[in-house]
């Protein structure tokens, strides 16, 4: 039997809801959006740190879009390796403009754009808690999911203890050899197609088939022979990076992700769709109980629902939404950041090819024309160069970001609570004073004596970050790369096609 609420009662509840929707507004309009912004310019130009104007809401974002366009139509010289102008504009403007560091704003958040490598070093190798990842963009929490790389405090180290064994040297070496299958077969297609012209000469987008290839590699390191299946997991994260991109610059607004627009719809759609592939990989392997000694087994191994009354070790439990997270951020870092990284090489190495040549002894040397071994991948010293040098100056990764979550300084800078610090790698990797006076040019003999001597700061190169959170999966990268480049030196030369556009490469079989 239903009562019926007094009249009062609910006159009651309703003014306690306006009140409590009349403070938040208060709160998000007059304070996050409006005296927020005001003191912590106040109080940057207090220490002398200027930058941008801050605009209502939206903070720089439209200057950035602005800038962004009017820079998408550069081209460069082959060999000029100055591309931050098209990349990176507004960063480049306004280190002019304001001198470093300077402030700038992301939507109503501040943020600081720092260029000193001994700010860089105590805020990424802190320990204290008090920097922890900037909040990330909903689209990329969607495409990448809430893994590892988003993780603070305690979820952060159970799951780098239950993922660290995966990423050891000797398991790694194991997956090399199927690297190395799955290299060989890119390599048999384009032997094929250059044996099709008197040449023996074929002309390919060598990023699209470095692409294919890395995602055969992480798929299978992953999802071990459930890869296939992966690799449609490729394909719907593909498509959401292209909403990713398209909404970069678009400042997140309260409960917007949850209304159904057309894009919104799109984003679930895919979501929905990434976590369903996921989950065909995933439960027959928990229907067997056998894992496997992949990344996946081995997050299986740790699962709750796997243990099903097992007795935990150590505390180390993954849910199966963390893995399936874990799953799309491993899947898409890991493939993506190891094409560009040989594509670029391959680059570098067409329009230096006394460098190719370099390396094409040094592979032959070592391995003849066998296979490449993966015990003996370390000492290919000049790829080891050449692949550090391809990082400095073509970096995967943009910048880095950290947020402090409570007032603090750092070397002479007061930073306020929330304040996000952004540290640009390109610029960092160009920095004369750091690098010599060649900082723009290519020269893999800088690291002739390994990263730590290449710079006059040991923690010069930044591809990896570094302290407690640099890249986990590193190693399996570098061999990665110098699997699949030292099999394309014994089969290839290359150079840049005469009408080369994007990608572009003539490749040379040699008999």
């Amino acid at each position: 039997m239903a009562f019926p609420v007094p009249p009062l009662l609910l006159l009651l509840l309703l003014t306690a809801l306006l009140v409590i929707a009349v403070t938040r507004l208060w709160d998000y309009v007059l304070v996050r959006l409006v005296w927020r912004p005001y003191a912590i310019t106040k109080g940057f130009r207090e220490q002398g740190i200027h930058g941008p104007s801050y605009s209502f809401f939206k903070g720089c974002n439209e200057e950035i879009r602005i800038m962004k366009e009017n820079t998408d139509g550069l081209v460069l010289d082959v060999g000029d390796h100055k591309y931050l102008p098209r990349i990176a504009p507004h960063y480049l403007k306004w280190r002019a403009q304001y001198g470093e560091p300077f402030l700038y704003w992301y939507g109503p958040q501040a943020r600081i754009c720092i260029f000193d490598y001994e700010l860089a070093r105590q805020i990424l190798s802190s320990k204290s808690g008090h920097f922890v990842k900037n909040d990330a963009h909903p689209t990329l929490l969607a495409l990448v999911g809430k893994g590892l790389g988003f993780m603070e405090g305690a979820d952060w180290v159970r799951h780098r203890r239950v993922i660290n064994p995966v990423f050891t040297i000797d398991k790694l070496k194991i997956v090399t050899e199927t690297m190395l299958d799955f290299a060989q077969n890119m390599a048999s297609e384009l032997e094929a197609e250059a044996s099709r012209n008197e040449k023996a000469e074929t002309k390919v987008d060598i990023n699209k088939h470095f692409s294919d290839l890395t995602v055969d590699n992480i798929a299978y390191a992953i999802f071990g022979n459930s890869y296939r299946l992966g690799k449609q997991v490729f394909e719907a994260q593909t498509e959401m990076l292209g909403i990713t991109m398209a909404t970069f610059l678009d400042v997140p607004i309260p409960g917007f992700k949850y209304l159904p627009t057309e894009a919104n719809r799109r984003k679930w759609m895919l979501e929905r769709k990434l976590k369903s592939l996921l989950r065909q990989i995933i439960q027959p392997r928990l229907a067997s109980g056998e894992y496997g000694n992949d990344l996946l087994g081995v997050m299986l191994d740790s699962s709750t629902e796997a243990k099903q009354g097992r007795k935990q070790v150590d505390g180390l439990s993954l849910s199966m939404e963390e893995i399936i997270h874990e799953c799309k951020l491993f899947f898409f870092a890991g493939h993506e950041n190891t094409a560009l990284l040989l594509t670029w090489s391959v680059y570098l190495l067409s329009i230096y090819p006394e460098w190719q040549e370099r390396l094409r002894k040094e592979v032959f040397r070592e391995f003849g024309r066998e296979a490449p071994n993966p015990n003996a991948l370390n000492k290919l010293k000049e790829m080891t160069m050449v692949l550090f040098e391809t990082l400095r100056l073509y970096s995967p990764a943009l910048f880095m970001q950290r947020k402090t979550l409570a007032d603090m300084t750092v070397g002479s800078i007061k930073l306020p609570k929330g304040t996000a610090i952004v540290i640009p790698i390109p610029i960092m990797h160009r920095d004369k004073d750091a690098w010599g006076d060649d900082a723009d040019e290519f020269n893999p003999m800088r690291f002739e004596n390994g990263i730590s001597g290449a710079a006059k700061v040991p923690h010069g190169l930044l591809a990896f970050s570094m302290g407690p959170r640099n890249c986990i999966g590193q190693n399996f990268s570098m061999l990665e790369a110098k699997s699949t480049l030292a099999l394309m030196l014994q089969k290839f030369s290359f150079a840049l096609s005469h009408d080369y556009i994007g990608f572009m490469w003539t490749m040379t079989a040699f008999d």
